[in-house]
């Protein structure tokens, strides 16, 4: 498996756990010293104003340094800064509330979720296994895991997590899903296609679906419908989509099919959203020699 089908479906699948909306359930319904600044909080989340979201819960904090929501509020906190792009400050202030409550699920389910996101799978691991010591039948856990395991190379984790979810689930989506990973890793693309035909029937508008058959196309050298799925998933996606993925899908595929213009605004718009600016110029400088090539042909 290629760099980019290794580290980019892994990001992709890696989702963002947003749990502000259960703690502020929870927060709204408490009292306590700094309460115009937690309530000034949820006016701000509510608003998308996380800079100032993020302020207010500081000065929360700070007017109440001991008091028993800190955890709650520390939670809150760190998924605004991740949000914000701040991860090493949420890594500190997912790890402070931990230090509070060092088996709670939210709080390991967060913070395993950053430290995916930041590359360092091991780490991530290690909270999904706690998470999953107080919660052994946790499907994102084990899900999130079992891709983990795959990043790191070892599809026997992998495997046993994903059938492990099948076992809780037989019916789930996710458990086939994770063995459409693990089939697409081992270079089994006929069978990763058809384990995602056969969900893709089930759930027809999941977008995650045809962006992982998308991968598959373009690994199996199908661009033409690697590029067809990677638009379905962005057409059910809509503008709540914001990672490079999908992106360079398309791009990869248009470029194989010598359609360079289309190619390389996908390119730009997967920049715009993250995309390393190294790997882009690879692709770029690929582009232009395939290009080169054309014009000799």
């Amino acid at each position: 498996m290629n760099r980019y089908s290794d580290q980019y479906f892994s990001y992709r699948i890696l989702l963002l756990l947003l749990l502000l909306p259960a703690c502020n359930v929870f927060l709204r319904a408490q009292q306590g010293q700094g309460q115009e600044w937690l309530d000034l909080s949820f006016t701000y989340i509510d608003g998308n104003k996380l800079d100032s979201a993020e302020y207010a819960l500081k000065k929360y904090l700070e007017k109440d340094p001991g008091g028993p929501l800190n955890p709650f509020v520390l939670n809150n906190l760190a998924t605004i800064q991740r949000r914000l792009g701040k991860r090493d400050e949420a890594l500190l202030s997912y790890t402070a509330a931990l230090g509070t409550y060092p088996k709670n699920t939210v709080f390991l389910a967060s913070r395993a979720a950053l430290f995916a996101e930041t590359g360092k799978p091991a780490n991530a691991i290690a909270d999904y296994t706690a998470l999953l010591d107080e919660k052994p039948q946790d499907e994102e856990a084990l899900y999130q895991r079992g891709l983990l395991y795959l990043q790191m190379r070892n599809t026997d984790l992998a495997e046993a997590d994903f059938n492990r979810m099948l076992a809780v689930n037989p019916d789930g989506l996710y458990p086939r899903m994770g063995l459409a990973s693990l089939a697409k890793f081992r270079g089994d693309y006929d069978d990763a296609e058809k384990i995602y035909n056969y969900l893709i029937d089930k759930e027809p508008e999941m977008p995650g679906l045809y962006a992982g058959r998308a991968e598959v196309y373009l690994l199996a050298d199908k661009p033409g419908k690697a590029s067809a799925d990677a638009t379905r998933a962005l057409r059910f996606y809509g503008q709540a989509y914001h990672e490079p993925y999908l992106y360079i899908i398309r791009c990869k595929a248009k470029l194989l099919l010598r359609e360079k213009k289309a190619a390389l605004e996908d390119l730009e718009k997967a920049v715009a959203l993250g995309y390393d600016p190294e790997e882009a110029a690879v692709i770029r400088k690929a582009a232009g020699e395939g290009e080169k090539e054309k014009e000799k042909d």
